[in-house]
């Protein structure tokens, strides 16, 4: 899967096991939801166990289940488990030093992205997975 989908599947996954507290989901139910591969499924439930947000278990009554209250789990903790936080691509090969924009531009585009990259983790520091849940619930009371 591609990185940048990892995210929004494992806050899929995590609202979903919100959603259904009282009995562990598998990864094939989980998969109709999101629309994808149990294999998929799996891999991303194996990084969020490994982050102690789900645990699961093998067998024929076995399942996944939120490790701790949707309150307590925040975006960024879904983002850190299952992002590899790859740096922010810049230039294939390295300016020409003799250019004055070229000789700048990789510490000031690095300061940039590094900002934005904290403005990121603050919002998502900010939400939960409760709040996700909270909010998918009121658009379905809506309908």
């Amino acid at each position: 899967m591609a990185r940048n989908c990892r995210f929004a599947v494992a806050v899929h996954i995590a609202t979903i096991l919100a959603l259904h507290r009282e009995s562990p989901a598998t990864s094939d139910w989980i998969a109709g939801s999101v629309n994808t591969n149990p294999v998929v499924v799996r891999r991303i439930l194996s990084a969020l166990a490994k982050a102690g947000l789900v645990t699961s278990q093998r067998g024929i009554s076995g399942g996944s289940a939120l490790a701790k209250e949707p309150r307590n789990i925040s975006l960024l903790d879904l983002y850190r488990a299952v992002d590899e936080q790859e740096a922010q691509a810049l230039h294939h090969q390295p300016p020409n030093p003799h250019c004055p924009v070229g000789a700048h531009i990789l510490p000031v585009l690095t300061d940039i992205l590094a900002q934005a990259e904290a403005a990121k983790e603050r919002e998502l520091a900010r939400v939960t997975v409760g709040e996700v849940l909270a909010a998918i619930q009121g658009r379905t009371a809506a309908e």
